[in-house]
């Protein structure tokens, strides 16, 4: 096996094994405090990170040149890009749903207030009862969340996408987006984004938004130069998209429909990675990963 297979393998291994530990140390031990609780989701939410840094370091040994670390921001477009994106996929959900019958957005939010408290959540008193304050929030909440985003880009964007299949940066992204929603595979089984459908959610949903969203996060990355612009992009599509779908459709519609990444979340998402693709927005990057002395 060459140092770059390795590297894949060992990636994998470790991203998956850390993250599976994590995730059902939550599920499974019980009585876990607020403040202990907190280990086991760092292990899973920083797994691909860790596995990054040990196969770059100390498997392939081939650094950190092209990892995107640097913020590059006059690159400042395709980073707004990256923060807005959710609202502008949510606003398409709230027409859609209606005509597609899947629910009709609470602007009121109370349906979502009711369902944070149904799960034992409720939320605090100072939260704004009203959109768009409530919006502006979630928007600055985004900003503080992405360097816990950074802990999976890291790693599949930041280390699985560039090697995979390093000449076909396409293929490499539908690849690393059906790994990366299997990878969530102990949350979404127990309902984590579709309680009504874990099945559906994780055996089917998690797989092709992983597949749209790789490639709109690997677009950032390459306009980019920075893995900062994708972990932006996927804390707001975490933070934003999915506090408005509960916000909005929470207690009036099915999460498999009627939430950003639902059915009609994936309509405009399809149609953006559809555009990345067919227009040749994704390029192989001018030296191949696997094509780095030292590393073959």
């Amino acid at each position: 096996m060459n140092s770059h297979r390795k590297g894949i393998v060992a990636y994998l291994l470790i991203a998956f094994g850390l993250a599976w530990v994590g995730f059902e140390t939550i599920y499974r031990v019980k009585g876990l405090s607020k403040v202990t609780v907190l280990a086991p989701v760092a292990l899973s939410a920083f797994a691909p990170a860790i596995a990054c840094f040990i196969v770059r370091k100390w498997v392939t040994r081939e650094g950190f040149a092209d990892a995107g670390l640097r913020l590059h921001l006059r690159k400042w477009p395709y980073y707004l890009v990256a923060w807005l994106l959710p609202v502008a996929v949510m606003a398409c959900v709230v027409i859609l749903a209606p005509l597609f019958r899947a629910g009709t957005a609470d602007f009121s939010l109370e349906r979502g207030f009711r369902y944070f408290a149904s799960l034992g959540k409720p939320l605090p008193a100072w939260t704004p009862h009203t959109l768009l304050p409530v919006l502006c929030l979630l928007l600055v909440q985004a900003i503080f969340a992405a360097p816990i985003s950074f802990g999976e880009e890291f790693g599949w964007r930041g280390y699985l996408q560039l090697r995979l299949f390093p000449n076909n940066p396409v293929l490499s992204a539908v690849g690393t987006g059906v790994i990366w929603g299997y990878w969530h595979f102990p949350a979404a089984i127990r309902g984590y984004s579709y309680p009504d459908n874990p099945i559906v959610g994780a055996l089917l949903m998690y797989p092709i938004f992983g597949i749209v969203l790789s490639i709109i996060f690997g677009w950032l990355i390459q306009k980019t130069g920075s893995i900062w612009s994708s972990s932006l992009a996927h804390a707001a599509y975490n933070v934003v998209g999915g506090n408005l779908s509960v916000f909005l459709f929470a207690g009036g519609a099915n999460f498999l429909y009627a939430s950003i990444g639902g059915l009609l979340g994936l309509i405009p998402l399809a149609a953006l990675s559809a555009w990345i693709v067919f227009t040749g927005q994704l390029k192989p990057p001018a030296e191949a990963p696997n094509e780095i002395p030292g590393t073959a």
